[in-house]
């Protein structure tokens, strides 16, 4: 993965010893991203989900130094400061930033600042001394500022403008506006504390039609069957957030959440702007996607605690069950398959027919049973992957299924030399009844392609390929080793051993376990996805074992 797929992010701000705010919050959030987090620890606090109970400042010089190392070394594309705590800590991060972009905001990477004043229950996180610090210096650094109610009315108030009283949303936009000329580029101004109806935001939008509004599909139009599904929902009530700035005003709505794990919701949502702020997307499409996932965060929380609980910060995760492919391991499929059915896989590869094949015992009857069987098998085979072809969605898979009917075809081939060579006739093979394992693996994998989709089919064929590859590869190996068990010269069952330890049938294993790969890699199986490949993948090697134990009993 580049680092242009995974942007590093930093936050400067204080910790939370609960885990649910700060920089903890900040950088669960920044994982969620799929950002890479570095952090400057301004301050550390004692607290919980139920307050605060102390806070320890660092020495601003050591802020300068953490500052400093990481932005010496890391290419950062985005920076959110939170609690700053005094007067002192603010001028030491200013400090460094002056120094590593001289060119001030135009040069460095987009800064959002939340400005924490006060926690959720009531102790101060900013000392009364910092806050006029806090906008002459930091503010003209911000790309956007993320205060909340209370924030914006206390900063408004401390440096004497109108607005500071903010009770409805036509005062959210005054107070925007006032916020815009403190030095920010753009305001977000939170409307968590405020409750809202539609009736308000229709109000609003008829006197205002130059607002753009984000409803997040809350009042969008043909939507009329949502609205019925979902009960009082013109009469819920709303929460609505004011950005303002370089792209005009906008308004985000949502349902307003009946929750108490709403610890760290400022942090989250400004963590989650810088996130979709270091990837160059604009301020109100940042916003668009950092207040979707901060709401449902809030919505999926589990509760935590005794007080305000935490946000659920992974709930855009997916676990992988199956793992990316890396250089230590390039095949997880496959490796996970055949470790999740290890004890029949070993049954089939090293069935007792192979065995007594490759040290030419194998009676004659019974290999002629099975080349026969064996034949009448292939034209299943060859059929599934005319199915795999037409539910295949790309000429390249086409082609690939393609080629597996060739390939088929020219097994075809081998198997009439071998007949011949045996004293069998192709009018005797076309003659040749089913034997029942025949018909019923043939049946399996037809079904698959039938009802399942293009991947259920490739997992229900790759048993026959890959099995056949191990066992070839198995004798060749067993075949090198001194004292060998393994019966080569005067073999008559030597040139099938060849077959399927040669080039030309290994190709077609890679081939197969690259497709296979890619199709885990590109589109990660939930693990009831999982299980149903797997469960496929099972039923077919026990029915190649079943294929073994056929031409060995004669049956």
């Amino acid at each position: 993965m580049s680092t242009e797929d995974q942007p590093a992010v930093l936050t400067i701000a204080g910790t939370d010893s609960s885990g649910g705010a700060g920089i903890q919050a900040d950088l669960k959030t920044f994982t969620a991203h799929n950002c890479y987090g570095t952090s400057v620890v301004v301050a550390m606090t004692a607290q919980n989900t139920v307050g605060v109970q102390a806070v320890h400042s660092s020495p601003p010089a050591f802020i300068e130094q953490q500052l400093r190392s990481v932005l010496d070394d890391i290419d950062i594309k985005a920076i959110k400061t939170g609690m700053l705590f005094d007067a002192a800590s603010i001028r030491a991060v200013v400090g460094i930033l002056k120094s590593q972009y001289p060119g001030g905001s135009e040069s460095m990477p987009p800064l959002v600042c939340d400005p924490v004043c006060v926690s959720t229950s009531g102790h101060t996180l900013l000392q009364s001394d910092a806050l006029d610090v806090l906008v002459t210096e930091l503010f003209p650094f911000t790309f956007l500022l993320t205060p909340n109610k209370a924030e914006a009315e206390l900063i408004l108030s401390a440096r004497g403008l109108d607005g500071s009283t903010i009770t409805n949303v036509e005062g959210m936009l005054v107070a925007a506006r006032k916020l815009l000329t403190l030095g920010p580029t753009n305001v977000l101004l939170k409307g968590g504390h405020l409750t809202v109806s539609y009736d308000d935001v229709a109000r609003l939008k008829a006197a205002r039609p130059d607002l753009r509004i984000v409803s997040n599909g809350l009042y969008d139009e043909n939507l009329e069957i949502l609205q019925i599904a979902e009960d009082d929902y013109a009469g819920r009530d709303i929460v609505v957030d004011v950005l303002q700035g370089t792209e005009g005003p906008t308004l985000f709505l949502r349902p307003r959440i009946n929750s108490k794990s709403t610890h760290g919701t400022g942090c989250t949502l400004s963590a989650a702007l810088s996130c979709e702020l270091s990837r160059n997307r604009t301020v109100h499409e940042a916003t668009t996607f950092a207040t979707e996932y901060t709401h449902r965060a809030i919505e999926t929380a589990s509760p935590r605690g005794r007080g305000h609980g935490p946000l659920n910060h992974m709930h855009s995760f997916t676990i992988r069950v199956i793992p990316r492919p890396t250089p230590s391991d390039p095949h997880p499929l496959i490796r996970m398959l055949i470790k999740s059915t290890a004890g029949i896989w070993k049954e089939y590869v090293q069935h007792e027919f192979v065995k007594q094949l490759a040290k030419g015992t194998l009676p004659k009857e019974c290999f002629l049973h099975f080349i026969k069987q064996d034949y009448l098998y292939l034209r299943y085979y060859a059929r599934a992957y005319g199915l795999l072809a037409a539910k295949s969605t790309s000429f390249a898979a086409i082609q690939s299924a393609t080629d597996t009917i060739m390939n088929v075809i020219n097994e075809i081939s081998t198997h009439k030399g071998f007949c011949a060579k045996w004293g069998i006739s192709e009018a005797e093979l076309l003659a040749t009844v089913e034997s029942p394992a025949t018909t019923a693996y043939g049946a399996y994998i037809i079904d698959c392609g039938i009802q399942g989709d293009a991947t259920k089919l490739t997992m229900a064929a790759a048993a026959c390929l890959l099995g056949y590859g191990e066992v070839g590869l198995w004798l060749k190996r067993e075949a090198r080793k001194q004292g060998t068990w393994v019966v080569v010269d005067g073999n008559p069952y030597a040139h099938w051993m060849d077959d399927y330890g040669g080039e030309q049938y290994q190709s077609a294993v890679k081939v197969g376990i690259a497709t296979m790969e890619a199709i885990a890699a590109a589109d990660p199986p939930s693990p009831a996805r999982f299980e149903e490949w797997r469960a496929v993948w099972e039923r077919c090697t026990r029915l190649e074992k079943g294929f073994w134990d056929m031409a060995l009993n004669l049956l």
